[in-house]
Formats: structure tokens, sequence, C-alpha cells
């Protein structure tokens, strides 16, 4: 339970929040911006590249990457949601975030990190079908399929993100709209509120926990399935090709469901806003970073769509 769960504490209705972000006089927080805004041009850079070779390169219009596609048009919005905000708010005196502003960020931040979990699940649902059944595979994983399964990953998310915001900001807030982070999520949001947040933490751990279990046991039971099939295989190649491209998966996967953990499916997680804030630069900046040279750095597929496309500008 907060410790602001006191009853004496006027409660009024906010118009605004202010942001806190990190501690630290102006050198730190130039410090921070020069960072922040190094690892986000990266991180646009790279997904706005992923989207554009696999849109571009017709070898490439298989189901693993349009699903790749979608991952890389997610992490843009997750960052887009975040980042130019708490950018502004390193160089600025006034760290003000309105009260609907703040609904709308966490609404679409909540959307996409939870459509990002369910679309990783699908992504090892994929390759489970097109390793251990591959005559069904343009069958089962046909465009209409896969558009469904991406659909149904958006649907999940939204419905997610409508309880969370709902049972968050219908709660009283007290007279300090200070949050101690630098963008609106729950555990700090939870800080306060003025009344008893018991029901919203079993809500948060409940839900999140559901999602996080859920999709790591179909992720798991998926690459057991498909270990299984690649050690019975006879050719070393298509053993190491397939662990390659598996194990970018599985990288991305358990960096990503790692810190969500961490964040959101541990009860301690409320209580340290500090660690808080570094696990969620990790997961709301690093890993979309990460994740476009997680797949291309280690998928000669992408890789030579990139030199075809380099090769077709030159060529112009």
């Amino acid at each position: 339970m907060s410790p602001h769960k006191n009853r004496n504490l006027s409660e009024m209705p906010l118009q605004e929040f202010v942001l806190d972000g990190f501690e630290g006089g102006p050198q730190t927080q130039a410090l921070l911006f020069a960072l922040f805004l190094t690892l986000y041009v990266v991180a646009v850079l790279e997904n706005l590249t992923m989207i554009v070779v696999i849109t571009l390169d017709a070898r490439l219009h298989s189901p693993m990457y349009f699903f790749l596609k979608n991952l890389s048009f997610l992490d843009l919005c997750y960052l887009s949601v975040i980042y130019p905000k708490a950018l502004a708010n390193t160089t600025s005196s006034s760290k003000v975030i309105t009260f609907k502003g703040c609904i709308i960020q966490f609404f679409f931040f909540s959307l996409m990190g939870t459509t990002e979990a369910f679309l990783l699940a699908v992504m090892a649902y994929d390759r489970f079908v097109a390793i251990c059944s591959p005559l069904r595979y343009p069958i089962s994983m046909c465009p209409s399929v896969c558009a469904r399964l991406v659909l149904g990953c958006y649907c999940g998310g939204c419905l997610n993100s409508a309880l969370q915001a709902s049972f968050t900001f219908s709660l009283p807030f007290c007279s300090s709209n200070h949050i101690d982070h630098f963008f609106c999520d729950v555990p700090p949001l939870l800080k306060l509120a003025c009344a008893d947040t018991t029901i919203n933490e079993l809500v948060m751990f409940g839900i999140c926990g559901l999602i996080i279990v859920g999709t790591t046991l179909v992720v798991l039971i998926s690459y057991g399935y498909i270990t299984g099939t690649i050690l019975r295989m006879r050719s070393g190649g298509g053993r190491h090709k397939l662990f390659s491209t598996c194990g970018s998966h599985m990288t991305a996967v358990s960096l990503f469901y790692g810190t969500l953990f961490v964040m959101y499916a541990q009860p301690g997680a409320v209580e340290s806003m500090e660690q808080g804030k570094v696990v969620s630069v990790f997961y709301t900046l690093v890993i979309p970073m990460l994740n476009p040279l997680i797949y291309s750095l280690r998928n000669k597929d992408v890789k030579d769509a990139l030199w075809r496309l380099g090769q077709r500008h030159t060529a112009t």
C-alpha cells in the first residue's frame, strides 16, 4: 500500500502532473539528453530501415518478416509515445504534462507494450509451424491468418491498456502532482493516490503476470518442439541456420519479458522507483534499439536485402 494513503490529505481534481524524471543538476540532465537523443535517433533509424527493407524486398514477403515488420512498427510507436516528451523535459525547467496527456501517454504505452508481448508469442508460434509442420505452413500461416493474429495482438493490448487506464485514473489523487518517473506509468501514479491501491496493485500484478506467464509458456512450448525437431535433423548446416534464426527471437524475447517481469509482475516493483526508472529505460529505449540489430545482424536474408537495396540506390 502506498505511504500516501492518508485520508486527511486534501483531495482535488488535478489538471496536470509534473514528471520529475531523473535526479541531477544541469550537467547530469545534459548528459541524459545526449544519451537519450542518441539512442532514440539510432532506434528510430534502425526500425524505419527494417520496415522499408521488408516492404520493398519481395523476397522478404513471408509471415516471419511480416511479423518482424510489425515488431519494428510497435517499437517505433513505443519510442515516440515516451521519448520526445522525456527529451523535452531534460532541457526544460517545466516538466508538466496535462492530466489528459498523461492518460493518453499511458494508454498508448501500455497498448504497444502489451501488443509486443503478444506478438513475440505469435512469432514463436510462427517458427514452430514453419519448422515442425513445413508442409502445412503455407496454409496455416496464410496472409489472412497472419493479419488476424496481428489484429488479435492489438485487441489484447487495447483491452489490457483500457483496463489498466480505467483502474489507475479513476483513483483520487492527492494535492501532490509530482510523478517520480520520466513518463506516466502505473507504479509511480499509484504513489500519488489518496485511496487504498491494493486492488489496483493486484489487478496490475494479476493481468501483467497472466500475460507474461501465458505468452512465455507459448514461447517455451513452441521452442521446446522446435529444438526437438532441429536436433533430429541430419543436416548440420540446416541445424545451424535454424538455431541462428530462432536464437535471435529467443534473445529478443528473453530481454523483453525479463525486464517486464522485473517492473510489473513482482510485488516489490511498485516500491522501488529508482530501480524502476533504469529498468524502464532498458525496455522502452534499449530493447527497441537492439531488436533490429538482433534480427538483422544474425539474419542473412535481411543482410542480403540491405545489400540489394543499397545496390539499387547506388544504381539510380
